[in-house]
């Protein structure tokens, strides 16, 4: 199994004001002393050297201003797109925003009016439906169908579910989170031609683009025929090299008269970047991030194989197989326990906080959600106790 220093060694981050380490005893009722963190979508990884000399140049010139003159960071954007994604992006299209969340959230503002629906296809990153229903919107949940290994699409279903319902935008996730899939060409092809079908506002968010394991390609939805009228882009460096709290994404918009509105609810917002995230994001998008990205993926690569083979060694419990991301999604339904029991188990007898599945809409009952960017002793330890909490099925 492969060996990295920089992946293995142990950093403590509590005591940070780290949400995913210093709140999980009030979140999840973990003691913190003990418990393992695999809860928020952070890597517990310091971010490749090329970011952090690009802050600690900012730190040691001493004047943090306001910053101008953009070009080497579109250029960035730009380059790291169409190496790694054959994706040309103009530069143009390019907005800034304060992360994806806020990426959603300013969609939803621009493209849709209080009551209308926005579908999200569950279960699926739980923030989407948060930000929704604050701005006053219907979350309009068509489950992905789920045969017990994999996630795929039910059009047919989802057709007649949104027919007539007032929706007017809907919410991607590409590669998807919780579940880990990565999207083939015809299954994109058929998520835009339904939202032609209903006439929605098609959002992407593909900030998991980068962390695909072995033997899958990610495929950008705007790499997609006959969809630029329709979509918006959503990316960023924030995932892919653990810079989250820079709070800094990218919302991308082909099409010139969607642009238009966008730029304009920006500019009423008064919104303008975080110097820190695009000296950092311009640092990352290098041939230095490449590779340190290439490097990250092996190791994720290990850290899924070791907990896939003791989690599937439990009776009634399986991990779901991961395409992409960092982010293990656990099914216990054949435990025959209700969730209260194996989520106890996994919370006090385990001591392993982990995203409690109904977070994520429609299907994930059954389901917790657990983060494996993490050294690998750690993700040998969550095995350890898993097994240890569930050993009277074994």
């Amino acid at each position: 199994m492969n060996a990295d220093p920089r992946f293995d060694q142990i950093i403590d981050r509590r005591g940070t004001h780290c949400t995913k380490w210093d709140m999980m005893q009030a979140a999840y009722g973990v003691p913190a002393d003990e418990g393992l963190a695999m809860w928020v979508a952070d890597m517990d990884f310091r971010p490749p050297q090329c970011v952090l000399d690009a802050v600690q140049a900012q730190v040691d010139h001493g004047i943090i201003g306001y910053y101008g003159d953009d070009r080497p960071y579109l250029d960035a954007i730009r380059w790291w797109m169409k190496t790694r994604h054959g994706w040309s992006v103009d530069a143009g299209a390019v907005f800034t925003t304060h992360g994806l969340v806020n990426g959603t959230a300013m969609c939803v503002d621009t493209w849709t009016a209080p009551g209308d629906g926005v579908v999200l296809f569950t279960p699926v990153y739980h923030a989407f439906a948060r930000v929704i229903k604050a701005a006053g919107r219907r979350v309009i949940e068509c489950e992905l169908a789920f045969d017990g290994t994999t996630y795929s699409t039910d059009f047919d279903a989802w057709d007649a579910q949104v027919e007539g319902s007032g929706a007017k935008m809907m919410i991607l996730c590409s590669p998807h989170n919780p579940n880990g899939r990565v999207w083939t060409r015809e299954e994109l092809e058929g998520y835009a031609a339904f939202a032609r079908r209903h006439d929605l506002i098609l959002v992407s968010d593909e900030i998991h683009h980068d962390l695909v394991y072995p033997g899958q390609t990610h495929i950008p939805m705007a790499n997609i025929d006959g969809i630029d009228d329709r979509l918006v882009m959503m990316t960023a460096t924030t995932k892919t090299f653990n810079i989250a709290g820079c709070h800094s994404g990218n919302v991308i918009v082909p099409d010139d008269r969607l642009r238009a509105q966008f730029a304009a609810r920006m500019a009423a917002m008064g919104m303008s970047p975080n110097s820190f995230g695009l000296f950092m994001a311009t640092a990352a998008y290098s041939p230095e991030g490449a590779a340190w990205v290439d490097d990250l993926m092996v190791y994720l690569d290990g850290n899924r194989r070791v907990f896939d083979t003791g989690i599937d060694a439990i009776p009634g419990v399986r991990s779901v197989p991961l395409q992409a991301t960092y982010l293990s999604w656990v099914d216990f339904a054949d435990t025959g326990m209700p969730r209260d029991e194996f989520t106890r188990r996994v919370e006090q007898d385990a001591r392993i906080a982990a995203n409690h599945g109904t977070t994520f809409g429609k299907g994930g009952e059954s389901f917790l959600r657990f983060n494996l960017a993490t050294p690998r002793s750690n993700v040998e330890a969550a095995v350890e106790r898993m097994q240890k909490a569930f050993a009277d099925l074994q």
